[in-house]
């Protein structure tokens, strides 16, 4: 069996929609058959990295064990889609060292810090600035914000719907250039693999889901 398995990383501030649309992505793709798997920020962390902190080598040690993890799933096979605030570009180029450019996309949660503090549900920005959290990415430590990711999405100027349709396009071509690579070779010559094609889900329950502030704020 051709292995089509792709990650797509998602990073940007607290509160700018990512685990919005990472879940959003996976529940698509599974009504699509799809072997896939998430990886949230707020949830690995509880799980796999309570002994680290929020200091730039914790945080590289955070996202040094989220990639190895994404990296088995994705040799086995299982398409990976990562939610990860991952603040310093040197992380996430060495995320992007781990795989081939035809099963890695970064994408670039953009959203103006301002409107991520209003999303706030749980009030961390607010401790934040208030100087009760130490660390915290957008007010007391960077983000740095991608060079070249393979997509930006605007969650300040687009819907759920539009961001998702953007993701599901990407999440198209890579599995189709994961299959190219995969099964190039095996082709009579000038004979065309069939395109794929994704049904669509519907994102009614998500329409609105930035203005709520559902994201997971993490730091």
């Amino acid at each position: 069996m051709l292995n089509r398995a792709w990650l797509i990383w998602l990073t940007g501030l607290s509160g700018a929609g990512k685990s919005t649309l990472a879940e959003a992505l996976l529940q698509h793709l599974r009504l699509c058959n799809q072997q896939v798997f998430g990886l949230d920020g707020d949830n690995f962390r509880r799980i796999l990295c309570k002994d680290l902190g929020f200091s730039p080598e914790d945080r590289a040690e955070n996202l040094r064990r989220a990639s190895s993890v994404a990296r088995l799933l994705v040799d086995g096979g299982t398409c990976v889609v990562a939610a990860f605030v991952s603040p310093y570009r040197t992380d996430r180029d060495s995320i992007r060292a781990l795989f081939p450019s035809h099963r890695f996309a970064e994408v670039f949660v953009r959203c103006p810090l301002g409107v991520c503090e209003e999303r706030d549900p749980k009030g961390l920005y607010l401790r934040a600035r208030a100087g009760r959290i130490s660390d915290f990415t957008g007010v007391s430590s960077p983000y740095e914000e991608p060079l070249n990711p393979e997509l930006i999405l605007d969650t300040n100027r687009n819907d759920v719907k539009f961001c998702v349709a953007k993701l599901k396009e990407l999440a198209m071509r890579l599995s189709n250039e994961s299959a190219d690579t995969a099964d190039r070779a095996a082709l009579p010559p000038n004979q065309e693999r069939p395109s794929r094609h994704l049904d669509p889900l519907d994102l009614d329950d998500f329409s609105s889901s930035f203005n709520r502030g559902s994201d997971k704020v993490t730091r």
